[in-house]
């Protein structure tokens, strides 16, 4: 029977493969030495809890996901869908209501619509914890990461680390724009991912307000 740190070092690894990550740049986003991450990825050690809830965090995936053995669940999915009747028909699974707010600009920041637009429906098992809503991203200034259309899962909360993609409120919290957050000294960027979009500075005269930590994006086809 296999250790939880051999799955976890086994789905760690898939997911470092799939996502074409490098165990520096993972290392980098948490904090922690390369040598930690491989470690992690070839069972040696086991992270703290904090540790694999950034993981799931930065790949936009539940803690679940981690620590669940994928070969019991290909095995027993398998044979549940070949032994069932063909004629059956899938429930909808419990789902989560979210609320969808206004839009929010990934370009030149737009008035923000702070009214309820509609809502989303998510699976418990996919988000995470503390307050959320949805905000649909506008504009192509964080793009590729984020594209136009998109709906962003926003958890509030009153700051970001450094590096982090937040929804931010300028202009007198009259507008809002979505921008990854550099901090540097007493100064805040916020920085677009499109080169062609310039930084907005935050200052004492040019002041900002974070809504909250932008988890992942969805789109509709």
């Amino acid at each position: 029977m296999r250790t939880q740190r051999e799955i976890f070092a086994e789905n760690l690894q898939s997911l470092l493969n799939s996502r074409d990550v490098s165990q520096k740049v993972l290392a980098e986003h948490l904090g922690v030495s390369e040598t930690s991450v491989s470690y992690w990825t070839r069972g040696e050690k086991y992270p703290r809890i904090d540790k694999i809830q950034k993981i799931a965090d930065y790949f936009n995936i539940t803690m679940r996901d981690l620590m669940d053995d994928k070969s019991k669940t290909s095995s027993s999915t398998n044979k549940t869908m070949s032994d069932r009747p063909h004629n059956l028909i899938d429930l909808s699974p419990i789902t989560v209501r979210i609320p969808v707010l206004g839009k929010i600009a990934c370009g030149d920041p737009i008035t923000a619509e702070e009214n309820l637009i509609g809502y989303r429906y998510e699976s418990p098992d996919l988000l995470p914890s503390g307050k959320l809503i949805f905000l649909q991203a506008k504009g192509d200034s964080m793009e590729p990461t984020i594209p136009n259309g998109s709906y962003v899962l926003i958890r509030e909360q009153p700051d970001v680390e450094n590096g982090e993609i937040a929804a931010v409120l300028v202009n007198g919290d009259t507008e809002a724009t979505l921008k990854r957050v550099k901090k540097q000294g007493d100064t805040v960027f916020l920085m677009p991912e499109n080169p062609r979009h310039e930084p907005y500075v935050i200052t004492s005269d040019n002041p900002a307000r974070i809504i909250g930590k932008a988890i992942r994006f969805t789109q509709d086809l």
